[in-house]
């Protein structure tokens, strides 16, 4: 899946949403139309899923994931990440909540916060 593969109006749609995003005392919800701008991000393959994070896509060579929790007869994704892009010590930990999107076969990340790796399985 790529984000050129989403049409205008489906992208039109993701734009209007918003996540909810604690990254280094920077606290949202913010929204999906900066994303979404220029191809900033693009979609992340995590195990049979494609997700848009907002991570920027140049960004994803540095993401390990750690688990993916599928929920809710398979509507939402619970997902541990390891970003290496800035720290690669306990500091790295992500996680995201993704939902599946009306009528498609992706997910989009509505809350993305930092997470202390305590127990780092990779």
């Amino acid at each position: 899946m790529r984000l050129a593969d989403l049409s205008p109006e489906t992208r039109q749609e993701v734009a209007k949403r918003r996540f909810d995003r604690i990254i280094e005392k920077h606290e949202g919800p913010w929204s999906w139309e900066y994303w979404l701008r220029d191809d900033k991000v693009e979609f992340l393959r995590v195990g049979d899923f494609d997700i848009l994070l907002p991570i920027e896509k140049e960004d994803h060579k540095n993401i390990t994931t750690l688990r993916c929790v599928v929920g809710d007869n398979g509507q939402v994704l619970t997902i541990f990440l390891k970003d290496t892009t800035y720290d690669s010590g306990i500091f790295a930990g992500r996680i995201v909540v993704c939902e599946r999107i009306v009528d498609e076969q992706w997910y989009l990340a509505t809350l993305y916060h930092e997470w202390f790796i305590i127990d780092d399985p990779s």
